[in-house]
């Protein structure tokens, strides 16, 4: 874990090893002045007369290693945060990258939620610790460490009372950092269900308005808070510990080395200056304990962060590019060959079962089944968002596991049924699927999508902004958007998972002549719900539990398939498609 965290530190090595190395100086800083401010005492103001020139020369002295250590502790505390913001800055860098390369299947470990509160929650927390480890790993125990050698150099028997000391607060700090590190680990992974609960509301907020949802809405937010809130309590609580035990310690530390550090002093085994340096000492011994105190609570606060964060750092794609990658797709078709698929490898029973179908170049295929029959995750294969199971699907002729992915993804183009589209102009969401892509052609794929026809109407045309998630256009412009954007790739195959599902029938029937008569070239494939949807299709498939329970024209299923001609009839039994031929 640790070496995968350490391997992104990367450019701010340099900034990694100033840092303690400033520590340590201004460590040394602070326990010469002890030393200095005990030989004024005793050689400048306690001898006859007292010694003028050695306090003015001591103290000039104390003066410049003061100045010396701020320099020092300035130092520290600069190279500790640009080494710490650089580091969580490859982290979040890294990781997002990762996050790029995954496929359908890796994401679906993660919630997105999840994948946020790593992003920001988690990764502060290793900043924090980062820097305090730099900074105070270095520092405590150098400093601690020096002190008591000091001390026992000073007085042995008086310096045992610090060694008692620290050894009884490493105890109890050990005690309380073990118990609390208990309810950190469980902290952490509740942060994904209040940032789940805050990005459904705030992305659903016009249902939650609604359904006049808010209370609900309000007391599942109450709920994750809430529990958040009881594993720390219990944890701070734990932590409060610390404080009142350091406090009791230090006082009673003071209260003995004065005590006896007194009695030495009248007996002339101890001088004045010396008792000093011990009680000094003695500070800087007890606040080290309470900054490694501090330090352990940190660590084990972000202990939980840590291997959230390698988790994703860790997950390798499951879809990767093979050696020697085809890197051309020659032609639209397709051929399932005994494929079966299951998202979850040890599932009972696979989503696809030895699906056997093979698609020419240029023809369009309609899928027609009932939810869950599976037809999503038949055109996920395509495009290798998905592997498949068992079996081999070839696209162009070729595996499509041989191919370069960014070659084949280019080549098929998939509107997904949840249509997204992000903030910026029209003509900013078209260029994801052509960057380079003109004006005119963006207008022509927005034509063959029928979006041209509002898209002109907007006051703006097509730098009109469109809100994160497309929440100001209504659902059919958002998905003819979206199929235009698909149009801008000029693929060899074209899928279409219920992408027309909001628009009206007239305006899905001109889409398809448009595709008909625009790109005859290209492999079609129309998922939809409704039969006049697909009825003018070259063939249509229909899917049940995961198999092919027919495949044919209109008028062969209607002959022949149970399913098909139960779906047709319902349909035409109800209130109908108000333009059947509507373009035909």
């Amino acid at each position: 874990m640790l070496k995968t965290l350490l391997s992104h530190v990367k450019e701010y090595r340099k900034a990694s090893l100033i840092t303690p190395l400033c520590m340590i100086l201004e460590v040394a800083c602070e326990m010469v002045i002890p030393l200095l401010m005990a030989s004024i005492v005793d050689k400048g103001i306690n001898v006859e007369g007292g010694n003028m020139p050695h306090i003015l020369l001591t103290g000039a002295a104390m003066i410049g290693v003061a100045l010396l250590g701020l320099l020092f502790g300035l130092g520290g505390a600069k190279y500790g945060a640009k080494a710490s913001t650089g580091f969580a800055r490859n982290l979040r860098k890294a990781m997002y990258e990762n996050i790029q390369t995954f496929s359908f299947s890796n994401i679906d470990k993660f919630s997105t939620s999840g994948l946020i509160t790593r992003l920001t929650t988690d990764v502060t927390n290793i900043q924090n610790a980062y820097q305090m480890i730099l900074r105070m790993c270095m520092r405590c125990p150098i400093s601690l460490i020096c002190a008591m050698v000091l001390s026992f150099t000073i007085n042995a028997k008086l310096a045992s009372i610090y060694l008692a000391a620290t050894v009884f607060l490493g105890c109890i700090l050990f005690l309380i950092v073990f118990i609390a590190m208990k309810y950190f680990s469980q902290a952490f992974p509740k942060y994904d269900e209040l940032n789940e609960s805050v990005q459904e509301n705030v992305s659903a907020i016009r249902v939650v308005k609604a359904y006049v949802r808010e209370d609900y809405e309000n007391k599942k937010f109450k709920k994750a808070s809430g529990n958040i809130y009881k594993i720390f309590k219990k944890a701070e609580s734990v932590v409060a510990w610390n404080n009142p035990v350091m406090t009791l310690t230090v006082n009673c530390t003071l209260l003995l080395v004065s005590w006896f550090g007194a009695h030495m002093v009248v007996t002339n085994e101890l001088s004045t200056g010396q008792l000093m340096s011990l009680l000094s000492y003695c500070m800087n011994i007890l606040m080290s304990m309470m900054m490694l105190s501090m330090f352990f609570v940190m660590i084990s606060m972000s202990l939980a962060s840590m291997k959230r964060v390698v988790e994703v750092l860790d997950e390798k794609a499951d879809i990767t590019n093979p050696e020697n990658p085809v890197t051309e797709v020659a032609d639209g078709s397709i051929r399932f060959d005994h494929v079966s698929f299951a998202y979850n490898k040890d599932a009972d029973r696979p989503v696809l079962r030895d699906i056997n179908l093979e698609i020419k170049p240029g023809e369009t295929i309609g899928i027609l089944g009932g939810t869950g029959s599976a037809k999503s995750s038949l055109v996920n294969l395509i495009s290798r968002l998905y592997d498949v199971t068992d079996g081999a699907l070839y696209v162009g002729g070729v595996d499509v596991r041989e191919y370069d992915i960014e070659t084949l993804r280019n080549q098929v183009s998939v509107v997904l049924q949840n249509n997204v589209l992000f903030s910026g102009s029209i003509l900013d969401n078209l260029r994801w699927g052509n960057k380079n892509a003109t004006e005119e052609e963006c207008r022509r794929a927005c034509e063959l999508a029928c979006a041209d026809e509002f898209i002109q109407k907007m006051p703006e045309g097509y730098q009109t902004h469109i809100e994160q998630g497309g929440t100001n256009v209504s659902g059919g412009q958002k998905q003819r958007l979206c199929i235009a954007r698909a149009l801008m790739k000029q693929p060899k195959i074209l899928i279409l998972d219920d992408s027309t599902s909001a628009v009206d029938t007239a305006t899905d029937a001109k889409i398809r002549k448009a595709f008909r008569e625009a790109i005859p070239g290209t492999t079609k494939l129309i998922i939809a719900q409704r039969v006049s949807s697909l009825m003018h299709s070259d063939r249509i498939i229909v899917m049940e539990n995961g198999v092919i329970d027919g495949i044919g024209t209109h008028e062969e299923l209607l002959a022949k398939n149970e399913i098909y001609r139960d779906v047709y009839e319902s349909q035409q039994s109800g209130s109908g498609d108000f333009d059947e031929k509507g373009g035909m």
